[in-house]
């Protein structure tokens, strides 16, 4: 199966609070769209990796995805080695995406931070003909995505590119809500957490709503890239 984008996230509901807006119109587009997660977010103060998967599956259809995949690393304990850089080769070669999307480059989390090098890095080594793999006994063919493009979370960092998400933003919250035993909850006898406040749930409009008033649109998602953006001609840059 070819995938046009593939998405990485350190742990479930990372893809959907980053991009998941993006991932909703690109497949109204009919892109066809992955997800893969790293962990199982095992270590989540609410909840459980059970009722995770559960909570990912739901999210999975309300964005419709192709496809979405946990590959079960440690959460919290995952390491940029040869060992985990190889199950990640396999993904992007079984799936051949145009287009890799993954955690921030820096963050709170450290699994995030660290997740997106590990990423970046497979995507590189998934080109080289000579790092040979296999998905049940069959040998995979070299493939390297055309970009690698990473998405926004906690911290504020300056995007170089945003994407006008407006008309999509619902169909991202719905999909985060599917995540009920991470989110705030006025009646829940769970912990709190940085994300499981009234603040952090509302920020998931304001903060698209402000990255969309810079570009004169209502909502929009941003993302830094690993290497200067081209366009055809000027009159692409709108």
């Amino acid at each position: 199966m070819k995938l046009d984008i593939l998405a990485f996230g350190a742990h479930p509901d990372d893809v959907e609070l980053g991009c998941g807006a993006t991932l909703a119109k690109e497949i109204s587009l009919g892109k066809k769209v992955g997800i893969v997660d790293l962990t199982r977010g095992e270590l989540g103060t609410r909840g459980s990796a059970e009722i995770r998967d559960e909570e990912a599956r739901k999210a999975a259809e309300i964005l419709g995805v192709t496809v979405r995949e946990n590959l079960k690393f440690r959460d919290g304990f995952f390491v940029n080695d040869e060992t985990h850089q190889l199950e990640i080769i396999k993904m992007i070669r079984k799936y051949r995406p145009e287009i890799v999307l993954c955690n921030a480059i820096d963050d709170r989390h450290i699994d995030h931070g660290k997740g997106s090098k590990l990423v970046s890095d497979a995507c590189f080594l998934s080109g080289l003909r000579r790092i040979e793999t296999e998905v049940e006994g069959v040998l995979q063919e070299a493939w390297r995505p055309k970009v690698v493009y990473h998405y926004i979370q906690w911290k504020n960092i300056t995007p170089d590119f945003v994407v006008d998400v407006t008309g999509f933003i619902d169909k991202k919250v719905a999909a985060i809500l599917a995540y009920g035993s991470q989110f705030y909850e006025p009646n829940s006898s769970e912990p709190t957490t940085p994300i499981a406040t009234k603040n952090f749930l509302d920020s998931l409009h304001y903060r698209s709503q402000d990255l969309g008033r810079l570009i004169g649109t209502d909502y929009a998602e941003g993302f830094t890239a690993e290497r200067y953006l081209a366009v055809s001609s000027l009159e692409n840059l709108m």
